[in-house]
């Protein structure tokens, strides 16, 4: 009885218009890289050639009715179109299958080459997405439904206005990258959209504005010209996040020594403007390997935050797949930035 009041009561917390201040926020992801598209729509087409990725997520398994994430993202170059096409869909779970959010995206990034050696490039990404939200009540169980003797017998009198609820959304990112070094700018849903199950426009997809950016060091081998994949690298990186009042500020680093890569990420999150002070949230342990086309990846959130003795953390699993280039990668620099 204990665990279906606690599922029941986070998932009214969950439901978006419920409150006067309750509002929607973006799943998160530890492998940001291996997640590229979904971090800003101007990776899209980035790798130059077409590659496949598979994301999952359980965010804080030790508490009933935590967070479930799949994604699935593919993207390549076009040369005719001079830039990149890119597809994701994604699927975040919550409260044992009661509360659902489905979504699938589309994105062109234009590729802007600011030298004739390939060596600067800009891209400029646009998103279109579409969303869909829906409330299974039957999950649910309400303190009215409560009999102090026999427990569970009543039907409760909390009915929502709607079960589902689907809206489209707009975004856009901007990328510069050089032959190890990249600076990007995202900004997701541009319209803000309404996403209540109520007839009410007080709890939106707030703009969420983000920021990344990194450097990659060479440990081993030449340091001129074109790097080359098999020699050891440093890859320190930085990601800003801002949604409403939601600040987070992730910093890590990577050491990629083909097929294996290592990374350490520490995660906090920072104060509204209204408040004072930070807090740290996680530092996320992260192993990948490659080999031949295909790379896979695990990492694990270690929770240090106040909910550290009771969330389980989190587990990600990557898997990416690269196919065949359709056009001459000797012609066309693919980003130097981590994959996990």
């Amino acid at each position: 009885m204990v665990r279906k009041v606690i599922i029941s009561l986070i998932l009214l917390l969950a439901m978006l218009g419920a409150t006067e201040h309750s509002n929607a926020q973006d799943p998160h992801f530890s492998q940001f890289y291996a997640n590229p598209i979904y971090l800003n729509p101007a990776f899209a087409g980035t790798n130059i050639c077409p590659r496949l990725i598979i994301n999952y997520r359980n965010q804080w398994p030790s508490i009933p009715g935590a967070f479930t994430t799949y994604n699935a993202s593919y993207d390549q170059y076009f040369e005719k179109l001079s830039g990149g096409l890119g597809v994701l869909a994604m699927s975040d779970v919550a409260g044992e299958g009661s509360l659902t959010h489905n979504s699938i995206s589309f994105m062109y990034a234009y590729r802007l080459r600011l030298d004739e050696r390939d060596r600067n490039n800009i891209t400029f990404g646009l998103q279109a997405s579409y969303f869909s939200k829906s409330l299974d009540w039957s999950k649910l169980t309400f303190g009215d439904q409560i009999d102090a003797r026999d427990g569970f017998i009543y039907q409760t009198q909390n009915i929502p206005g709607n079960h589902n609820v689907q809206y489209a959304d707009f975004s856009a990112g901007i990328l510069y990258y050089s032959e190890r070094f990249y600076l990007g700018f995202a900004t997701h849903h541009l319209t803000e959209p309404v996403n209540s199950f109520y007839d009410s426009d007080r709890s939106r997809h707030f703009m969420k504005f983000t920021v990344q950016t990194g450097y990659e060091i060479p440990v081993g081998g030449s340091s001129r010209g074109i790097y080359r994949e098999q020699y050891p690298y440093l890859f320190p990186s930085l990601i800003y996040q801002q949604q409403q009042n939601f600040h987070q500020l992730n910093y890590g680093l990577y050491y990629h020594h083909t097929p294996m890569v290592v990374g350490l990420w520490y995660r906090q999150f920072l104060s509204s403007p209204e408040a004072i002070g930070q807090y740290s949230d996680a530092v996320v342990l992260l192993a990948g390997f490659e080999y031949d086309k295909m790379k896979i990846g695990y990492s694990y959130d270690i929770t240090i935050s106040r909910l550290s003795n009771v969330s389980g953390g989190a587990h990600e699993i990557s898997i990416t797949l690269k196919f065949n280039c359709p056009v001459q990668p000797t012609r066309y620099r693919a980003i130097k930035c981590p994959s996990f």
